[in-house]
């Protein structure tokens, strides 16, 4: 596997964190019935969507490092 590709796929992994997290806080308070309920740690998914933007970050750190070097090694058989 070529680096582009793990950087795409770890792009993707956070898209489904954040999603997750997301979904968690939104739902936070509500319920079926109509009851508040708060059965959400807001603490554990800010932590989560933090987690996210990091592994965000350094997948695509990663996908821009791996363009560099695409163009240096083009650059050096040219």
């Amino acid at each position: 596997m070529d680096p582009s590709s793990i950087a795409l796929l770890g792009l993707q992994q956070a898209d489904v964190q954040l999603q997750a997290a997301a979904s968690q806080i939104a739902a936070a308070g509500t319920s079926p019935d109509g009851a508040n309920l708060d059965v959400v740690s807001l603490s554990a998914e800010a932590v989560a969507l933090m987690s996210a933007r990091n592994l965000y970050d350094a997948n695509l750190a990663t996908l821009k490092t791996a363009n560099e070097m695409q163009k240096h090694v083009l650059d050096l058989i040219a």
